[in-house]
């Protein structure tokens, strides 16, 4: 049965790549969480950071901001992303995290829930350490798009980068967090940009030394037409069922309201800070 582990993990960040030359979300998850929640105070944790982008992010806006990886060669990255912004970075198993109950008003994380085959443990986890009136923000590859195909392909191949993963529908998310003591709020989707097609022709290109632009801009206002159709789409009521990923906020099931207070994370493992 093909997994998803740490050696997985550890040669995608060691491969010699700059970190800017690595898609990342394109500041979907802080966007999400700035229309969501003020940060400013709150104690936010990031599961799976990798480089922990969007925690120096939080960081900068006046989060308590802690992220956490198993991998030390994310965390080496990580390191250097997060300079200079306070944020604390943490070695240590999402499935046993190191932080004491109730201690975050945010937990998040995106790519990370689809490459485990049994993540209730992982949700279980997020949501001991919630604050009651706290969120969680689960950000996953949606089902229904071309990306799911290309993966499913590679995974049989062999070939796939992180060795195995899954994907969800919006319906199939909220049920997993339903599940696992979490009420569903809020969902959103977003769609690929640049597109699937350019992505694959880029790392093939790279793969030969040739290096094409993250984001190119041919035509600018075709560029920007086409930016304001899939922003509407986005925020349509069909964004959820038809981007590339899809990404829900959920508060623990026992709590009325979303997401206010907290406190200052306590850490069970101080030796485990970096």
């Amino acid at each position: 049965m093909r997994t998803s582990d740490r050696g997985h993990w550890d040669r995608f960040w060691t491969r010699g790549r700059k970190t800017r030359e690595i898609y990342d979300n394109a500041g979907r998850i802080t966007g999400e969480v700035a229309r969501t929640m003020d940060v400013g105070g709150r104690t936010c944790l990031e599961v799976g950071a990798a480089t922990a982008r969007d925690t120096a992010s939080l960081a900068r806006a006046g989060a308590f901001a802690v992220a956490l990886d198993y991998s030390p060669a994310a965390l080496a990255i990580a390191r250097a992303e997060c300079s200079g912004t306070g944020a604390v970075l943490v070695c240590g198993d999402a499935f046993r995290l190191p932080f004491r109950d109730g201690c975050f008003d945010l937990v998040f994380h995106q790519g990370v829930l689809e490459h485990f085959r049994e993540p209730g443990g992982l949700l279980r986890e997020n949501v001991r350490v919630l604050a009651d009136d706290g969120l969680v923000l689960v950000d996953v590859p949606q089902t229904v798009h071309p990306y799911t195909i290309l993966k499913k392909l590679l995974i049989v191949l062999g070939a796939w980068f992180a060795g195995w993963e899954t994907q969800y529908t919006r319906r199939s998310l909220e049920a997993l967090l339903a599940a696992n003591g979490l009420e569903p709020r809020r969902a959103y989707g977003r769609f690929m940009s640049p597109s699937l097609a350019y992505r694959i022709l880029r790392e093939a290109l790279f793969r030969v030394g040739v290096r094409l632009p993250l984001h190119p801009v041919l035509i600018p206002p075709v560029h920007r037409l086409r930016a304001r159709i899939r922003g509407a789409v986005e925020g349509s009521p069909l964004g959820p069922s038809l981007g590339y990923v899809v990404g829900v906020f959920a508060g623990k099931a026992e709590a009325p309201s979303a997401a206010h207070g907290g406190g200052e994370a306590g850490f069970k493992n101080q030796g485990a800070v970096r």
